[in-house]
Formats: C-alpha cells, sequence, structure tokens
C-alpha cells in the first residue's frame, strides 16, 4: 500500500518545504547574525525547488521517484533548520550567548544537512537537463549507495530522453540489474520497469525494443516481486503483441523475456498462455521448415506428408502471421530475407519458451497440441541438434507430463493414430536409440513413460528399446528407462500383464538385476520395477534364475526404511513369488514386512 507521501501530487509534495523556506527566511530576519547562513542555504534549496516545480509543471512523463526521495528528505532538513531559527529568537543577551555557545554544533549539523540538500538539488536538476544517462555523479543522498543514483539517472533517461539515449540507458540498467539481485529489487522499487516496458513499445527503433527486453530479463528474476509486478502493470499483452509484431532480431529478446517470466511465475505462464503467446512462438518456430525430407524410419508416414495433411484440414499455415493481421506477407518476406544465423538463434529462443510455458501447464499444452505445434517439435527433433533439438525434446517431455495426469489431453493429443503423435513418437523412439548422450535420451524416456498408458497390449517397437537402455552404461538413463518401464507395468496400466511379458521376451531382467546394483537410486527404482514384474508374470523362469525373490527380500527392509509407500508393494511381490518359487532356496529367511 502507498504511503502518504505517495499519495500526493507532485506539486503538494514540493510546496511543503518551499513553504517552510519561506518561514525560516521570515524568522531568520531578527537575528540575522546568528541564522543568516542557515537562511542563504534555504533560501537556494527554495530556489531549485521553484524550478522543480516549473519542470513538473512544463515535462510530460517526468520520472518522479528520485524527486520524492531527496524533497523528502530536503522537507525534515528545512523544518530542522526552522526549529533551530526560531529557538534562536527566543533568546537575548546573557542568554542568547549561553545558547551561542550551546548550539554551535547544532548549527554546524544544520548546515551540513542543507549542503547535502543543495547537493542533491543540484544532482537533480542536472539529471533532468540533459537526460543522457551520462551524468554519474553522486549526489549526497546517495553517497553510500551508488548504485541508486546509477538507477535514477538511467531509468530517467528511459523515460525521459531522446529514443537512442533511452536505447543506451535501458543496456546500462541491463547491466546494472545482471550484477546482483539487490540491484533487481532496487530497479524495481525505484520504478525503472513501466518505462522498460514502455521502451519495449517503441517500434521504429528495434535497438531500444532489444534493450528493454534484455534489461527486464535480467531484472525479472524475482517471482513474488518483480515479475509479479509485470503481470500486475498489464505487461504480458503488450510482450506477445510485440512478439508476433516486432522484427526477428527483437523476438529473440521477447521470447527469451517470455522463458524467463514463465519459468519464475506460474501466474506469469498462465496468462501469457491465456494471451495466446503460443502462436508466434509456434509459428517462429516453424518458419522455413523443410516439408520435404523424408522421416529417417523407412517406411513411415514422412513429416511432409503430415503437414501437409495438417494444413489441407485448416490448420495454421506454417507461415501464419501471429496476429492474423494484413502483415502476414510483409512478414514472410522478412523473414525469409533474415540470416540462417538469426533465424537459429530465433528458433532456439522460441523453443525454450514452449518448454519453459509447458511445464505442469495443462493450458499450454492444448493450445501447442491444438494446432501444428506437436508436428513442429517433432520435425525439430528430427533435423535440429545441440539447443535446439534439446529444447524441443524438453517441451515434449513437459506436454507429455502433464498429459500423463490428464486423460483428456492424453487421449486426444496422443492418440497412438494421430499423425502428430505418431511424429513425435518416431523421433523419441529415435533418439532413444541413435542418440548416445544422456541430455537427449533421457527426455526421450521421460516422455515415452508418461504416455504409457496410452499404449495397446502389443508394442514391442516401444518397449524394446525402453528395455535395452536399462543397460546403458550411464546409470541415470538406466534409472530412467527402469522408471518409464514401471509406468508400463504399474497396477494403473491395463495392459500391464503384456508390458511385463515383453519386458522378460526382451530379456531385460539381467540388466535389470545389474542395475539394482548401482547405488541407492538406481536400487529403488529397479526393486520397483521388479516388484511389478513380479506381481504380474511370477512364474516367469527368467525372475527364477535371476533370484528375484532372493533379492527382494535381501533389499525389502533396507528400502522400505527409506519409503515406507513402497512397503505394500513389496510384501505383495515377495508374497507372489513365493507361490511360484517355494522350495527354491530352502533355507532363506522370509520377509515379513
Amino acid at each position: 500500500m502507498a504511503n502518504a507521501e505517495e499519495e500526493k501530487s507532485l506539486q503538494e509534495l514540493l510546496s511543503l518545504p518551499i513553504l517552510l523556506g519561506d518561514r525560516v527566511t521570515q524568522e531568520a530576519e531578527s537575528s540575522k547574525v546568528d541564522c543568516s547562513e542557515v537562511a542563504k542555504q534555504v533560501e537556494r534549496l527554495c530556489t531549485m525547488l521553484r524550478s522543480t516545480v516549473r519542470l513538473a509543471s512544463t515535462t510530460q512523463s517526468l520520472y518522479e521517484r528520485p524527486i520524492r526521495r531527496i524533497v523528502a528528505d530536503i522537507s525534515k532538513n528545512i523544518e530542522r533548520a526552522l526549529t533551530l531559527v526560531r529557538k534562536c529568537k527566543k533568546h537575548s543577551g546573557v542568554l542568547r550567548q549561553v545558547f551561542s555557545i550551546t548550539t554551535t554544533a547544532d548549527f554546524r549539523k544544520v548546515s551540513t544537512s542543507l549542503e547535502s540538500s543543495i547537493g542533491d538539488m543540484r544532482w537533480l536538476l542536472s539529471i533532468f537537463d540533459s537526460v543522457d544517462g551520462t551524468n554519474l555523479s553522486l549526489p549526497p543522498i546517495a553517497s553510500n549507495d551508488p548504485i541508486l543514483a546509477w538507477v535514477w539517472s538511467y531509468t530517467a533517461t528511459i523515460q525521459m530522453g531522446e529514443l537512442k539515449e533511452r536505447a543506451d540507458a535501458a543496456n546500462e540498467l541491463a547491466s546494472v540489474a545482471k550484477d546482483n539481485d539487490r540491484n533487481k529489487l532496487i530497479i524495481m522499487e525505484e520504478g525503472g520497469i513501466l518505462p522498460l516496458l514502455k521502451l519495449l513499445k517503441e517500434a521504429t527503433l528495434p535497438d531500444a525494443q532489444i534493450a528493454a527486453a534484455n534489461a527486464l530479463v535480467n531484472i525479472a528474476t524475482d517471482q513474488e516481486r518483480v515479475v509479479r509486478f509485470i503481470v500486475e502493470s498489464l505487461g504480458i499483452p503488450l510482450i506477445v503483441k510485440v512478439l508476433g509484431e516486432a522484427p526477428m532480431r527483437v523476438q529473440v529478446s521477447v521470447a527469451n523475456l517470455v522463458s524467463r517470466m514463465a519459468e519464475q511465475d506460474q501466474v506469469a505462464q498462465d496468462e501469457f498462455v491465456r494471451a495466446n503467446v503460443t502462436r508466434p512462438l509456434v509459428s517462429l518456430l516453424s518458419m522455413d521448415i523443410v516439408l520435404g525430407e523424408p522421416m529417417r524410419q523407412a517406411g513411415r508416414t514422412s513429416i511432409h506428408s503430415l503437414v501437409m495433411n495438417l494444413s489441407s484440414t485448416g490448420n495454421p499455415s506454417v507461415n501464419s502471421n501471429s496476429d492474423g493481421s494484413s502483415r502476414g506477407g510483409h512478414q514472410r518476406k522478412e523473414r525469409e530475407a533474415e540470416s540462417p544465423d538469426l533465424k537459429h538463434k530465433t528458433k532456439i529462443s522460441c523453443s525454450e519458451a514452449l518448454w519453459k510455458l509447458s511445464v505442469g501447464s495443462i493450458s499450454t499444452s492444448r493450445k501447442i497440441t491444438e494446432t501444428k505445434g506437436l508436428l513442429c517439435l517433432a520435425k525439430m527433433i528430427e533435423t535440429e541438434t545441440e539447443e535446439l533439438q534439446f529444447n524441443c525434446l524438453m517441451a515434449v517431455m513437459e506436454i507429455a507430463a502433464v498429459a500423463e495426469a490428464n486423460a483428456d489431453l492424453r487421449r486426444v493429443a496422443f492418440k497412438p493414430s494421430a499423425p502428430a503423435a505418431k511424429a513425435v513418437l518416431d523421433q523419441l523412439l529415435r533418439v532413444i536409440q541413435e542418440e548416445s548422450g544422456p541430455s537427449l535420451q533421457i527426455p526421450a524416456i521421460k516422455s515415452i513413460g508418461s504416455l504409457a498408458r496410452n499404449f495397446p497390449a502389443k508394442v514391442p517397437r516401444i518397449i524394446g528399446p525402453l528395455v535395452a537402455q536399462l543397460g546403458n552404461k550411464n546409470v541415470d538413463v538406466a534409472i530412467e528407462a527402469a522408471i518409464a518401464l514401471g509406468k508400463f507395468v504399474c497396477s494403473d496400466n491395463y495392459n500391464r500383464v503384456d508390458h511385463s511379458k515383453a519386458i522378460i521376451e526382451f530379456d531385460g531382467i539381467p540388466s535389470l538385476t545389474r542395475l539394482v546394483r548401482a547405488n541407492d537410486r538406481a536400487q529403488m527404482h529397479g526393486l520397483v520395477l521388479l516388484c511389478y514384474l513380479a506381481l504380474h508374470v511370477g512364474n516367469s523362469k527368467a525372475l527364477e534364475q535371476a533370484r528375484a525373490l532372493n533379492i527382494l527380500e535381501g533389499a525389502a527392509r533396507s528400502v522400505v526404511a527409506q519409503y515406507p509407500d513402497l512397503r505394500e508393494l513389496f510384501s505383495r511381490a515377495i508374497h507372489h513369488l513365493t507361490l511360484y518359487q517355494t522350495g527354491v532356496q530352502l533355507h532363506r529367511q522370509p520377509y515379513v514386512p
């Protein structure tokens, strides 16, 4: 809630110290010898304050924050001066001599404070006299905190300067914000965000838009205050509009801002989706898509034919304009003229934004899957490498994770016979089988695991690659494969028995038994998978040969001690195995939960 000083108009705030200053001058006339210096200092202050009043009345969009801070401090110093002058006036004769001796220090303190206020006003008027962001001198009020003066100077330029100077000041403010979290909060508290949002709208100078977006990216790392302030300031519709209409080099920075805000705050994430930010993001990601290149799997439907089929059914065209305006054709020509490097950077930024927006968001996931977004992600996974491929995989992983918890989305978006779902699945399996980097394999495995309940009973081309990864040399990849397979054979999966049989048929047990000896995390997830297999195919020779009962009984107590919610699963699995393997080990100690 704003305090009383913030609620006053600037004219009201300035009138108080001016009135107090006039009283000091009047009171000092009867004791000029003692108070003349103080009166002169106050007169100089009042002159500067009146100049500020004229500035406030003639300047549009005046940056008020430093004025309010400095004037509030000046008012207190003039009040002290008035109190001292009145005290001096009451004494005469011998008492005046005694008073002068006892108040010399008081006069010195008041004079020093007034001189500091004069320095503050001189600095304040200088930054408004030449608003170019170059005044990096320190006013006395900021002598112990130089950042405050820099933020004031840069923000004043961003709000009131010429366009080129505003862009330069925004770049400087971005650098200040990057230093530490405290600086970010100072920028917000001193009113720096709204001028940056206003600068972001400035379509006549792309460099200014980029500077504003980059500054906001560096500032927007605090969820509770900064990001939420941008949301409450109605900044998100503005950001989405710029993303859809600006030149491509601006769009890179704006997409980075979308990523940062969506990552920090779910409210921001929801507001971006409400403003339909996915449409320009998908449109940019799919620009120049190579439609004629077939899928790598021989005999499978090409992405070319899938895209063409979707286009013919009324989905947005690959290069559709983000806002549906008449600029669509002009925008396409602008995109075609851009360098491949800039296009690649744009796709990286947009793919990351889609990834961050998708985290835990049913709204984003629906927006992406209801258009060509899912198919576009599949194409990027197929044809791209490194950061762009990784971002698209992470976006698919997050969408799949949302679908795992939402049956409607899972059935509609990832219906096995749907063209986009087929394209995505083909690429996930290709990554699992052909890529060697855990950073790519893990999100692909997680994605398939999230969709486990969508697959029919007989899916050897899915189960086989997952089983193969149980023996991956990278333990983290092997663990994720165990987790994913666990979702295929858990009690919630209708086809759990068939999937369990498939794991046995693909000789997954030897790799699984080696995995449980890798480390504590591998042991826990490996044993959970082993429990489900024991429940569904307990009569398997593979389980008997691997001494599954012995493994479960040997590890049950330690695992259940760490994860009490697994007690029932272990108990049921061990009991089930004993029905088929009684007498195999005559001297074993039975597990007692």
